[in-house]
């Protein structure tokens, strides 16, 4: 078999190579010709070009082994011939011929790359084909030795460990890319270099410079491992700690004339294994520490500040909506989750404070130097900011925030254990505040927690003895002033018959879930008056539900509303959900899913409290929203500040751009109305054409119209 294979390999023919020969000298053509003839056994197959766009021509067809080039010809002349056809085959060997007035042109083309130049003396036989030869075979060289370069390059900058070569002087001559990232240095930078330079490194347990193991690897000639414990130091002072080893390069004579060290970043490693050591003192999801090692922190600071007779803050952070995503997502996310929030509120800290996770969605901060109250709240506004911003998760922008209490040692407690609870109660305190906000402890808080407990007590008995009510307000379109749709309003009526505002309570209910069955109540019931109107022959249009985050995320949330539109017998379009952006932007993933289903239904979609959200704006095209409400608190500022009025004029021009409905909440006054109505909103909601009214007295509204009304 091996016999074979040598005797196909002896009698398979050689085939001849492809010469292109460029010139209008017919002397010196027919002398080229007879040379290479001369050269016998058919080494080489010769095609003519007597001109320069001829030879380009033959070119771009391909197969060309090597050109033969008189830079002269009848449609060229000088070194620019040899630019064009370097430039039409830039890997195909070129020879320069001529007479000696061309040897300038040529000599100059040898050093733009072409292979040789051949004076007249130079075309017989021997040397022009020892010439062509040597072309053809140099060239297949380079370009064998620039495959082997550019698959040792790739091979190198694929790997997960840095590379870095230098010559027997210490000077830099290769860095890979992970060596870049690891040094701070480009390889165009560090080239040439010396290796201290650039590969800076430390003996971790002194300090001290460490050893060059380039220098070793020269000495002993042989692979040296890196000094235990290294540090390399990157250009921009950044530490990693390193292992690997360092070993000298050879000339094929086996004199040493560089090195290679190869090397990698075991800083994670090493941080684990610290980690494990004191793990009883960390929390395994963060890393930060836990309730142990936080209450011994706190002690030990506060022993500090009663001799130094100053201040010290807690501060006790709990996650607003992060059970639902937990829920929702799984705990995996949730933990990817709070390991973003641990790295925004340590980014957020001085060195000196300490943040802990207490457990679940609870952090709390220490803060031992502080020189007065306000130097917390400056923490946790900066706290509260960082929180704001998406977090990224698992391909997901989800959005969070958070609530603060701040208790503050000597005044609100003399020891760890006080401080915590009375910090955890003022975050309650700012929860029901609005939320994304902080509290100081004050002492009446603690009987302010008691009565939260007792209202929410009340709350689990209110939907069974029907003390809810609905309030409906009307939306106004501003050129005619008539009423085109409604928003229902929940109020809890009190014993004394007071009506108790939503805000007091609806916090209080989604902190213990009762906020999915107060939700459908306030649904149910405001589709059954609809359609009650709609059967007295009143002219209604639509009624809009305010959605809770928790309410939206219920699993049974679009059921719901397909239920209570079947069992009320309002048709679904003329039902509008209005949602805040932080509610869309929460889950953008299964946001769309449910939105598109109920769409589907007919249901309208409203964004509540426009402008006071999430900076990105891509919802608006990404969901089915038909309308945008002004948030008041623009509106409020039209003619308090006319500076903000442009951000108004801006939102009511995006929404008849993107063809959505938009409403002004809150129009108070005369002049808020002036300017709306100058900018063409289209609707409004506020005091100036109702307040909220009970069922019947807006039945009396829509049958009268808003007579005297200031819309004009």
């Amino acid at each position: 078999m091996r016999r074979g294979l040598v005797r196909r390999m002896m009698t398979t023919p050689i085939l001849p190579k492809k010469v292109l020969l460029i010139g209008n000298d017919a002397p010196t053509i027919d002398q080229i010709r007879a040379a290479l003839a001369e050269s016998g056994s058919g080494a080489f197959d010769v095609e003519w070009a007597r001109q320069l766009s001829q030879g380009l021509a033959r070119l771009g067809k391909g197969g060309i082994d090597a050109v033969l080039l008189d830079t002269f010809l009848p449609d060229s002349e000088g070194i620019q011939t040899f630019d064009k056809i370097s430039a039409a085959a830039p890997d195909v060997p070129i020879l320069i011929f001529g007479g000696n007035a061309n040897e300038a042109v040529a000599k100059e083309a040898v050093g733009r790359g072409a292979q040789d130049y051949l004076p007249p003396g130079h075309l017989d036989s021997y040397s022009l084909v020892r010439a062509l030869r040597n072309g053809i075979e140099r060239k297949a060289v380079e370009d064998a030795l620039y495959v082997e370069r550019e698959r040792a390059v790739v091979t190198l900058n694929s790997i997960g460990d840095a590379v870095l070569c230098t010559n027997i002087e210490g000077k830099i001559t290769y860095l890979n890319l992970v060596a870049e990232s690891l040094t701070g240095w480009s390889r165009e930078e560090a080239m040439g270099r010396l290796l201290a330079d650039v590969f800076r490194i430390i003996d971790g347990a002194t300090g001290k410079p460490a050893r060059d193991p380039m220098e070793m690897a020269v000495a002993q000639n042989r692979t040296v491992g890196l000094t235990v414990n290294c540090v390399l130091i990157r250009r921009d002072g950044f530490e990693s700690a390193i292992e690997d080893s360092a070993a000298p390069i050879h000339d094929r004579a086996g004199r040493v004339i560089g090195a290679v060290i190869v090397f990698h970043d075991v800083s994670a490693a090493r941080a684990m294994s610290v980690q494990m050591t004191h793990s009883a003192q960390y929390d395994s999801v963060t890393n930060l520490p836990n309730r142990l090692l936080l209450n011994d922190r706190i002690t030990q600071s506060i022993a500090l500040a009663r001799r130094q007779n100053r201040p010290i803050a807690v501060l006790f952070l709990d996650l607003d909506r992060f059970k639902y995503i937990n829920d929702s997502l799984g705990h995996a996310a949730g933990d990817e989750l709070l390991q973003s929030v641990s790295k925004r509120l340590l980014v957020s800290m001085r060195g000196s404070d300490t943040v802990s996770r207490q457990g679940g969605d609870e952090f709390v901060i220490l803060l031992p130097e502080i020189g007065h109250r306000e130097g917390a709240a400056t923490i946790a506004k900066k706290i509260l900011l960082s929180l704001s911003a998406p977090h990224s998760i698992g391909g997901r922008d989800l959005h969070i925030d958070g609530s603060i209490g701040i208790s503050v040692y000597p005044d609100d407690g003399g020891d760890a254990e006080t401080l915590i609870k009375n910090a955890d109660t003022a975050m309650y305190r700012a929860k029901e505040s609005g939320r994304n906000n902080f509290k100081f402890f004050q002492a009446e808080m603690n009987w302010k927690a008691v009565r939260r407990q007792s209202l929410e007590g009340k709350l689990r008995g209110a939907l069974e003895r029907e003390e809810f009510v609905l309030h409906y307000q009307p939306k106004v379109n501003l050129d005619t002033g008539e009423i085109t749709g409604v928003e229902a309003l929940i109020r809890w009526r009190q014993p004394d018959r007071s009506l108790m505002p939503p805000i007091q309570f609806v916090p209080v209910a989604e902190d213990c879930g009762l906020i999915v069955q107060i939700g459908r109540w306030v649904m149910r019931e405001a589709c059954r008056q609809a359609r009650g109107w709609q059967d007295a022959g009143l002219p209604f249009k639509r009624v809009s539900v305010n959605v809770s985050a928790v309410e939206f995320r219920d699993k049974g949330f679009v059921e719901s509303v397909r239920t209570i539109l079947s069992e009320t017998g309002l048709e679904a379009h003329y039902l509008d959900l209005e949602l805040t952006e932080g509610v869309l932007m929460e889950d953008a993933e299964s946001t769309g899913a449910v939105l598109q289903e109920l769409k589907t239904m007919g249901v309208h979609f409203a964004v509540d409290d426009f402008g006071t959200g999430y900076s990105s704006l891509s919802y608006l095209q990404q969901f089915p929203i038909d309308v945008l409400k002004i948030d008041q608190s623009f509106i409020r500022r039209i003619t308090i500040n006319p500076e903000d009025s442009p951000i108004v004029s801006a939102i009511i021009d995006m929404g008849k751009n993107l063809r959505l409905s938009v409403v002004a909440e809150g129009v108070e006054t005369q002049e808020q109305l002036a300017f709306l109505q100058a900018h063409h909103c289209a609707e409004g909601q506020g005091f100036l054409f109702s307040r909220p009214l009970a069922a019947a007295q807006f039945a009396h509204l829509l049958q009268m119209g808003l007579t005297g009304t200031v819309v004009h």
